[in-house]
């Protein structure tokens, strides 16, 4: 029951899909049941029991307005996303991304929904699909009985992919003798810079290549690798947009240098040049004490991780705070099975948000999470749920959900490339198109929000 007694809505999961959604709908009237498995049953990924914990990288993306990312946010701000004014309120040093201290961050989510008048949290699994409306929003570690009943659902296997977290290290541990603050393309006497990067001359880049292919990995763990409850591993394995570094290593020497060691727009000040490569660290709390390698996901021993992260220039004496390591993420192949309001169809009362669509990235499960609760709670209040123009980009990304090919579904994370294409010759170079882009995208859905503003359902969408 919820917190006075009735209870409209369940979601299925704490993270940031599942978080957003139980606050959108609560915040719009609807009595919430958040469902959040963990501390008593654990992901093997998760390290808490907060919810909204940021697994991965503590950056949530480029705030930058004419970039993909930096779009979703200025939609999710305008569409009144609790989770990025959390962020907001943590963010930590990050050039022009936006980055948090990622314990602040958690800790801040499940104090607002915690204290939320119409969200009862209940730490237990959600075992089966609830017959009531639902958010489902299990995220990318969903439990084996949950993934059965979806299997279920669905009537195929369940897909999955695998996925890989960076290492984070003390900052009193890096040698700034040799590693030096800067931002990307700031070489101002002014501009200190929010990274931390050590650089890499030729002979040392190629080194560090030959000792990184030869080591060794850790074996997945057994819940990971099992092929269980008719479970069965997606065709490439991995998720193309968060490889571990070994696998980018082996598609060749140079991948990594003109991938996240590349060393653009860095100047090295003992040399006045720009290095050959860059290992980059960005701050990962707000005490300045941690720094995760940015792009640096792996899954090599833990051993492997100290003996070759510490050939880095500047890294020698490093202090490991977390280790890389990898774990299974799940989704549904959505397009035969989600709307672009992200109902199931066949039961409009269920929704879907988060990982678990194919939506990929920390923005993508917010906004997600956010449309999902908005129309379930449209739903429940007898109006009809929304679907976003194809212009945004949250719209964009729920039209690929649940338009892509069937046979060849893969998570994709915010680009333009999921929008309508403009007009011919109305843009040249990479980012005027982006401005036109942001444009047309903000204004679009402007119109569309104002044109629920003056009807007398109208709270439900700007409560």
């Amino acid at each position: 029951m919820s917190k006075n007694g009735s209870i409209d809505l369940i979601v299925v999961g704490g993270g940031l899909a599942g978080s957003e959604a139980a606050w959108q709908a609560a915040e719009r009237g609807i009595n919430v049941i958040l469902y959040e498995m963990r501390p008593g049953l654990q992901t093997g990924a998760h390290t808490g029991a907060w919810l909204a914990e940021l697994v991965c990288s503590n950056s949530l993306g480029s705030n930058v307005s004419h970039r993909a990312s930096g779009l979703l946010k200025q939609e999710l701000r305008r569409m009144g996303s609790m989770l990025i004014d959390c962020a907001e309120q943590v963010r930590v040093p990050a050039g022009s991304a936006l980055a948090v201290d990622r314990a602040a961050f958690a800790q801040l989510v499940t104090e607002k929904i915690e204290n939320h008048e119409r969200i009862h949290v209940l730490r237990q699994e959600m075992k089966s699909i609830p017959s009531i409306p639902a958010v489902i929003a299990s995220g990318p570690l969903t439990s084996p009985d949950l993934s059965v009943a979806l299997m279920e659902l669905i009537g195929q296997d369940h897909l999955y992919f695998y996925d890989a977290v960076a290492p984070i290290i003390r900052l009193d541990s890096i040698d700034m003798k040799v590693a030096f603050r800067a931002s990307r393309y700031n070489h101002g006497e002014q501009e200190i810079g929010d990274y931390i990067n050590c650089p890499l001359t030729g002979e040392e880049y190629n080194s560090w290549i030959d000792e990184l292919l030869h080591a060794e990995r850790a074996k997945l763990k057994e819940y990971e690798r099992q092929v269980e409850c008719g479970i069965q591993a997606g065709a490439s394995g991995f998720f193309e947009g968060c490889l571990p570094l070994e696998i980018q290593a082996e598609r060749g020497r140079d991948v990594l240098s003109y991938g996240p060691m590349r060393p653009a727009g860095i100047i090295d000040p003992r040399t006045g040049r720009r290095p050959y490569a860059v290992v980059q660290l960005r701050q990962d709390n707000l005490a300045g004490t941690l720094y995760n390698l940015v792009g640096f996901q792996t899954n090599l021993k833990y051993s492997e991780q100290e003996r070759i992260f510490r050939l880095i220039p500047g890294l020698e004496q490093a202090e490991f705070e977390r280790f890389g390591h990898m774990h299974r993420n799940t989704f549904i192949n959505s397009p035969g099975y989600l709307s672009p309001s992200l109902q199931f169809r066949g039961r409009d009362d269920l929704f879907f948000a988060g990982q678990i669509t194919g939506v990929e990235g920390y923005l993508g499960n917010i906004a997600t999470g956010l449309l999902a609760g908005w129309n379930a709670a449209r739903l429940i209040q007898g109006q009809v749920p929304l679907t976003l123009p194809e212009s945004t980009m949250l719209g964009g990304l729920c039209y690929y959900v649940s338009h892509a090919s069937e046979a060849d579904f893969q998570p994709m994370k915010a680009n333009f490339g999921l929008l309508p294409e403009l007009e011919t010759g109305s843009a040249r170079g990479k980012q005027e198109r982006g401005k036109q882009y942001r444009d047309r995208a903000l204004a679009d859905l402007e119109k569309f929000l104002n044109s629920y503003s003056g009807n007398s359902h109208s709270h439900i969408l700007f409560t």
